[in-house]
């Protein structure tokens, strides 16, 4: 199994907007066109379904997932209930940092095919990072900046204008 996990600050917005914002899942496709659609289906105020639709690599990733909502603690779960991983689960977790926000994403996941994991998962691993990183940026209008991933700022950095600092606004 596979990891991919970014941290990204928000400049000047605290963390139960962060967390409002991360929440929206069918917005996503209009900040990354790899994310080609996002079809939510709302069971309660802390859980719904997801049918999510992602390019890569030369076809489109399908799969439906369980997300759960705990506005107390700031952390949404989701999890695989049909699609193209063997297995596919993980979190957000938004946090205060002073007038800032912290969201932190982790995702585990397997495509069940041993024979290309070492081709896949590496190539998806980056796919995951990116894509979580502008989704998140855009939601906040590029007032932000990623913390623990220094491949992922160069990647986002060198399509947007940013400072050399890879601060993003």
């Amino acid at each position: 199994m596979r990891n991919a996990a970014v941290t990204l600050r928000i400049d000047g917005v605290d963390a139960g907007t962060a967390f409002d914002r991360i929440h929206d899942f069918a917005r996503y496709p209009e900040f990354t066109d790899v994310v080609r659609s996002v079809t939510v289906h709302e069971i309660s105020q802390e859980e719904e379904t997801s049918d999510w639709e992602v390019y890569f690599r030369n076809g489109i990733l399908r799969w439906t997932e369980a997300d759960r909502f705990d506005r107390a603690t700031l952390v949404i779960s989701f999890e695989q209930i049909d699609g193209d991983f063997a297995e596919f689960s993980g979190s957000w977790r938004i946090s205060a940092d002073g007038r800032d926000s912290l969201v932190a994403f982790s995702a585990d996941f397997d495509f069940g095919i041993p024979s290309l994991a070492g081709i896949l998962d590496p190539v998806a691993q980056r796919v995951f990072k990116e894509t979580i990183a502008r989704v998140v940026l855009g939601l906040f209008d590029w007032k932000g900046s990623v913390v623990d991933d220094d491949a992922v700022t160069l990647a986002i950095g060198a399509s947007i204008p940013a400072p050399a600092t890879a601060v993003l606004r």
